[in-house]
């Protein structure tokens, strides 16, 4: 199997993934400009990182999800909002 053709790690992986990417996408970031921010300093990620997380084939750290909250200039929390108590009873049923 293909890298492109990889299933998601997890549902909650896909539901992260698909929140960064709309945050992306409503910054107008490119993955690139996003994994080379310049907010992250020395501290970038990959383009291929970032790709692999908004497909949901990858689980970030806490250190990348704080990251990319310093990227986006906003809360962590704000990368979380999905996951509601409600969403997260049906993740973990």
């Amino acid at each position: 199997m293909s890298s492109n053709d990889a299933m998601p790690v997890t549902r909650e992986a896909e539901i992260f993934g698909k929140t960064l990417r709309r945050l992306r996408e409503e910054r107008g970031l490119s993955q690139e400009k996003l994994a080379n921010h310049p907010r992250l300093g020395s501290d970038t990620i990959s383009t291929n990182h970032v790709s692999d997380i908004e497909r949901g084939l990858k689980v970030p750290s806490l250190t990348v999800v704080l990251k990319l909250a310093v990227a986006f200039d906003c809360s962590p929390a704000e990368l979380l909002a999905d996951f509601t108590p409600a969403a997260m009873r049906r993740l973990f049923r």
